[in-house]
């Protein structure tokens, strides 16, 4: 219940070739079998830049020439990074992480996806390509975690990636555990905590072309709707908010004063 549709679309109006990875994943795995996948992704892309999207995120299409000058602006180092905007329903947002995805194969074609607490991001030479050691760019990637997903589908969902997570490393983390309705109980604790920080406002018109359609059709049963009545109970403090501006707007501008990527060692 991911909008892959809608990404794929957004992904082959913007790319010269779109690489689909993922289509016979088995169903019980380890999350050491992601970094193999996104290898091959990588090595069979022909480009010179590849980009690393998963199926419930898209780039709006007023950033797509924005996004191409950066890649020339930037085209001596391993990738740039963007920043994330996370919905859970379309009439709100937070700014999240920023991350390194979009990748120079042409000059750094030994990027491997072995890096990070998960074992699933780029690295260059065992370096890790995260938004401190490369350019940052002002174009956001539109992320609709679980937005369009039941409550059984989550839940399943949960389960499955939390047996994953203690199949990897042993423990199930923040993830509850092995039953449904257990990490489904785990992952609605931490959909409380970061919607308090959902403070910023979007209208349907400021969603990608790509989405608008299959926003206007959510339903009752479904995540984005009203959270499962999470957004009629949300009572939002003032740390809540001030949070949320200095990660958003504070935290970034300090960012932009760290040049520290320019001499950035991947070798």
């Amino acid at each position: 219940m991911d909008p892959w549709r809608e990404s794929v679309q957004c992904y082959e109006e913007f790319a010269d070739e779109v690489i689909i990875m993922g289509s016979n994943f088995k169903e019980e795995f380890a999350f050491s079998d992601f970094g193999p996948m996104f290898d091959k992704g990588f090595d069979d892309s022909q480009g010179d830049w590849v980009i690393k999207m998963d199926i419930d995120t898209i780039i709006h299409e007023k950033d797509f020439n924005n996004l191409y000058s950066a890649l020339k602006t930037y085209d001596n180092y391993p990738a740039v990074s963007l920043r994330k905007f996370q919905f859970f329903t379309p009439n709100r947002f937070h700014t999240k992480s920023r991350m390194g995805m979009v990748l120079n194969k042409k000059k750094y074609s030994d990027i491997k996806f072995n890096g990070g607490s998960d074992g699933c991001d780029p690295t260059v030479n065992g370096v890790h390509i995260n938004e401190k050691n490369v350019p940052r760019i002002n174009v956001p990637f539109w992320n609709y975690d679980s937005m369009f997903k039941t409550k059984e589908v989550i839940s399943n969902d949960r389960a499955r990636f939390a047996r994953a997570w203690k199949r990897t490393f042993d423990n199930y983390g923040d993830r509850g555990g092995a039953e449904p309705d257990i990490a489904f109980t785990a992952w609605f604790k931490m959909i409380e905590n970061r919607y308090k920080k959902h403070i910023f406002k979007a209208k349907k018109t400021d969603h990608p072309k790509f989405i608008q359609n299959k926003i206007s059709t959510l339903g009752k049963e479904q995540f984005g709707y009203n959270l499962f009545g999470l957004d009629e109970t949300m009572d939002r403090s003032i740390y809540n908010y001030a949070e949320a501006i200095n990660e958003r707007y504070i935290s970034e501008m300090k960012l932009s004063f760290d040049t520290s990527y320019k001499n950035a060692n991947f070798k």
